[in-house]
């Protein structure tokens, strides 16, 4: 791997700070499964990438599902007797239960305390909380606030509207050498949330970016989703070109200095989790890799994300996530990008015997000092293994060779052709 090379290069162009700047912009905004948050967020990330904007109708069938009213929100607070406005919308969009339906009344202290939701494990946090799929309202506030409730009649106001629109979502394909598509999913239903998953949001658009201006071999379809619902939608509208997908990764919670979480695929050693697990480790940074299961994000509809104690909360805000994080976690899907681009299979077209390197000038190379034995090693056990069922990864942990030498050492097979690619 060129960790240090590639870390060094990129940093000169401040690509954490640009996705954090675009976090920052995005931030503000009350986003939902549907609504006009999701829209505006889509339109944002626009300006970085030719986004195809989809907007599906109230009540259209997916699977087992159907698309559900559109929900947007304008205002929202409590009021006391006094006149003070105690939880106002204004001041946080995590202060409104997302999804709540119109409220314009009165109510006790006993009633509004069923409708209201904290987290009394962390005091001074306001928890995000939705209502997507039962009509109900509510809010959030921080447990110090609940426990300084009074006696008194509340005004509870929510200036909400639940009503037939259209769930929306964005899509962007960058066609490579080869229909196989790789699939990377960030969901953008979370409102003022920025690790969940602004972060997710940040670090696509910008591999995106990189990746449209590059000569592929496989194609990449990004998607920005709204969570569940979105991946169900989009799999049952899109089932002609799901045959097409090879590789999948959902971004998720990537925006803090905290290591990287990876969870595996249902087959538990597809290939892109080979990838994922021998990029991880060639990096040396802090990691875990878990099983899968089926809790989490939209893994459980494509068939990966991790959790922290700031998940779901006020907590999770733009003091937690870190440009450097950011940048961080660029660079590591890149490097998986990298490797799965890299990781062809081959068949050994002179597979009598050993081929005679000497006369082909790779002999020469092996005795310099720029590739030394590994090199050697390298060709060798490509030319043995290349029997079109084994990847170069296959044959790097094979050999234990790293995968930069064992790819070099292809490239220069392939040149000489004795390689050929299936």
């Amino acid at each position: 791997m060129e960790t240090t090379r590639v870390k060094a290069a990129t940093t000169t162009s401040n690509i954490g700070e640009q996705m954090y700047q675009l976090i920052k912009e995005l931030f503000p905004i009350c986003r939902s499964i549907t609504g006009n948050g999701v829209s505006q967020t889509l339109d944002i990330i626009k300006r970085d990438i030719p986004l195809i904007v989809h907007k599906i109708p109230t009540r259209t069938k997916v699977f087992d599902w159907e698309v559900p009213k559109e929900w947007n929100i304008r205002d929202a607070y409590i009021m006391n007797s006094k006149g003070e406005k105690i939880v106002d919308f204004a001041n946080s969009n995590l202060h409104v239960v997302n999804y709540s339906i119109p409220v314009d009344t009165s109510v006790s202290l006993k009633v509004l305390k069923e409708h209201i939701h904290t987290i009394p494990e962390h005091p001074d946090w306001i928890p995000y909380r939705t209502t997507y799929y039962k009509e109900d309202w509510g809010f959030c506030m921080t447990h110090n606030q609940f426990q300084k409730l009074t006696e008194d009649v509340y005004d509870v106001y929510i200036d909400s509207s639940l009503k037939t629109g259209y769930l929306t979502y964005g899509e962007y394909c960058i066609p490579g050498d080869r229909q196989d598509e790789v699939l990377i999913s960030t969901h953008i239903c979370h409102p003022s949330l920025c690790n969940d998953n602004l972060s997710g949001i940040g670090v696509a658009t910008y591999l995106a970016k990189e990746l449209r201006r590059r000569k592929l071999r496989y194609s990449y379809r990004f998607l920005f989703i709204p969570g569940t619902i979105g991946a169900i939608t989009w799999l049952s509208l899109n089932e002609s070109k799901v045959k097409n997908i090879k590789h999948g990764l959902v971004a998720s919670l990537l925006g803090v200095n905290a290591g990287f979480t990876y969870k595996r695929s249902r087959l538990g050693n597809a290939e892109i989790d080979q990838v994922v697990e021998e990029v991880l480790t060639q990096s040396g940074v802090n990691h875990k890799v878990f099983n899968y299961s089926p809790y989490g994000y939209d893994e459980r509809q494509f068939c990966s994300p991790g959790f922290n104690p700031e998940y779901h909360s006020s907590a999770d805000n733009l003091e937690l996530v870190k440009p450097e994080a950011l940048e961080d976690s660029f660079l590591m899907y890149r490097q998986i990008i990298n490797m799965l681009e890299a990781n062809m299979k081959y068949i050994n077209i002179n597979p009598k015997c050993e081929p005679n390197l000497g006369k082909r000038g790779l002999y020469n190379m092996i005795g310099g000092d720029n590739w030394g034995k590994n090199f050697q090693l390298a060709l060798l056990w490509i030319l043995n293994l290349a029997d079109g069922n084994h990847s170069l990864l296959d044959i790097s942990k094979r050999s234990e060779i790293d995968f930069e030498s064992i790819s070099q050492a292809a490239r220069r097979l392939v040149e000489h052709k004795l390689l050929l690619e299936t």
